[in-house]
């Protein structure tokens, strides 16, 4: 049997959904943002807040599975370094998850210059 569990409702969508199947949950995080002056420091921010909604639910970055990204006016030579470098703070330097990134026009509001949606499993 499969369960659900919502955490963190908002107006129209859940922070993280949780779906339990046997031994295994499932933990799909909405995309999260952050705060800051620039990539770098929305960067920083979004990754912190990934790491809040992991925590919430007793799981860290090595049980991520996916990560898909968004950064608007993706520049390759500029923006790939820089998030990168934030990138492997939080993650270390190996076993990366599977990820997508996708440079986009804009996101939900137009000081959002980045946002990370993933996926976890933990048993």
């Amino acid at each position: 049997m499969i369960e659900k569990e919502y955490i963190e409702p908002n107006e129209g969508f859940s922070q993280t959904v949780i779906v339990k199947t046997g031994n295994f949950k499932t933990l799909y995080i909405s995309g999260q943002i952050g705060d800051g002056a620039d990539l770098e420091a929305q960067t920083i921010a979004t990754f912190q807040n990934l790491e809040k909604q992991l925590q919430n639910c007793n799981a860290a970055f090595e049980d991520v599975v996916k990560m898909n990204t968004y950064i608007v006016n993706f520049n390759p030579e500029v923006d790939l370094p820089v998030f990168r470098k934030v990138r492997k703070v939080f993650l270390g330097n190996e076993n990366y998850p599977a990820s997508t990134l996708v440079g986009i026009q804009s996101l939900g509001r137009k000081e959002w210059l980045i946002e990370i949606e993933a996926i976890a499993v933990v048993e």
